[in-house]
């Protein structure tokens, strides 16, 4: 992982102002959820934790409250009334921190949530040589020109073109005169095209696709409705009894205990059947087999785990593969290894090297290392078909 420094001290002001129309829905995009929590909490949060010394909202009229509660960062920002274009908010936010007049200051639009902390390190590192940075990307897409008919009239060099993403950094006192001295079309594209009219010179850092701005509605889906990729964990405890049957992963093992429990009490195919149950948000396996049903006393939890297994696929997920810990004194679980592996994968439907399944001790501390108890923890991911 990437070691940031420590970061100089500057300002930020978020861009919030706007209706959000494509977004639909009825009620501004940037107070919209996504991700569980409101649009603009997103880059508040990210911006207050990277050290940002003041923040300003820049919100409709007459939605200061709502953009505070929204915002989450409670006193720490200051909510202002947006103009009618984007430069015009922007420079009611640069007069509301003049009075302060930090030394840098990050412009950002409220509709990009996913703010990385490098790319605020990228661009305060900008300022030291420049007024001005900006985070971009390339245009991997070939760019056509399009004609009043809307037929290609020509192509453009996407070599020279850059995609460009928020927040904006400038130094503050060549933003403000910029802004102030703006004498362009009211509908000024960003901050750098302010900063550039007015002589000012921008750099350009590597920006980040999570830095993606949200702009339709289909971008408010939450992940989870359609994530290709899921993970589930689970836990389980069974207390081990003299003279009991010890069924493990679906084997039988010759032991003077076994585990307790209203089932078989393989704890190791319980902990397997919580954590697909868990990835499709499918409660628990007493959800789906309560302990005080008589129906399921004794029953082999083969049966658990084959049930949750039909469930994933029901949602349309297939298991991809599962990582098991077996937590115990005794017995030894290597010689049984192959066993168990191979009955996991018959029962989940998958090929054997997609199971891994492993024993550990705690050093004879707790219950498993009095030998009272087996426990097992196990993580498993799905995938959509």
């Amino acid at each position: 992982m990437r070691e940031l420094p420590a970061l100089p001290s500057f300002a930020a002001i978020i861009v919030a102002a706007g209706k959000g129309l494509r977004a639909g829905g009825d009620r501004p995009k940037q107070f919209r959820h996504w991700r569980g929590r409101p649009l603009i909490a997103h880059s508040a949060i990210a911006l207050r934790d990277a050290g940002a010394s003041e923040l300003v909202i820049v919100a409709p009229p007459g939605l200061h409250e709502e953009a505070r509660a929204a915002a989450q960062v409670g006193e720490f920002a200051r909510v202002i009334d947006g103009g009618s274009t984007r430069q015009a908010s922007v420079r009611a936010g640069l007069e509301a921190i003049a009075d302060t007049a930090p030394a840098f200051v990050l412009i950002h639009d409220a509709a990009r949530p996913d703010l990385p902390r490098a790319v605020i390190a990228d661009l305060l590192e900008a300022l030291k040589t420049h007024p001005g940075a900006i985070p971009a990307l390339p245009v991997v897409d070939s760019v056509a020109v399009s004609s009043e008919d809307g037929t290609m009239a020509g192509q453009a060099d996407r070599e020279s073109l850059r995609r460009v993403q928020t927040p904006q950094a400038f130094r503050f006192a060549d933003i403000y005169a910029a802004h102030r001295a703006w004498a362009g079309e009211p509908t000024a594209g960003d901050d750098a095209q302010v900063l550039v009219a007015d002589a000012g010179n921008v750099a350009l850092v590597t920006g980040d696709e999570r830095l993606k701005k949200i702009t339709f509605a289909a971008d408010f889906e939450e992940p989870s409705m359609n994530a290709p990729l899921r993970i589930g964990q689970g836990f389980d405890v069974h207390r081990l009894v003299e003279g009991k049957e010890l069924w493990l992963c679906g084997i039988k093992l010759d032991h003077t205990h076994g585990l307790a429990g209203h089932s078989d009490a393989d704890v190791a195919l319980h902990a397997i059947t919580d954590a697909v149950l868990g990835a499709i948000g499918a409660g628990d396996i007493g959800t789906h087999f309560p302990p005080d049903d008589p129906q399921w006393k004794g029953a082999r939890s083969g049966q658990f785990l084959e049930h949750a297994a039909r469930l994933a696929s029901d949602t349309g997920y297939v298991l991809g593969n599962l990582d098991l810990t077996i937590i115990c004194e005794a017995p030894k679980i290597g010689p049984h290894r192959a066993a168990m592996r191979a009955e996991v994968a018959r029962l989940v439907g998958l090929d054997e090297d997609a199971i891994s399944i492993k024993a550990t001790t705690t050093e004879k501390l707790g219950f498993t290392g009095r030998r009272e108890g087996i426990a097992a923890q196990a993580i498993i991911s799905l995938y959509r078909e």
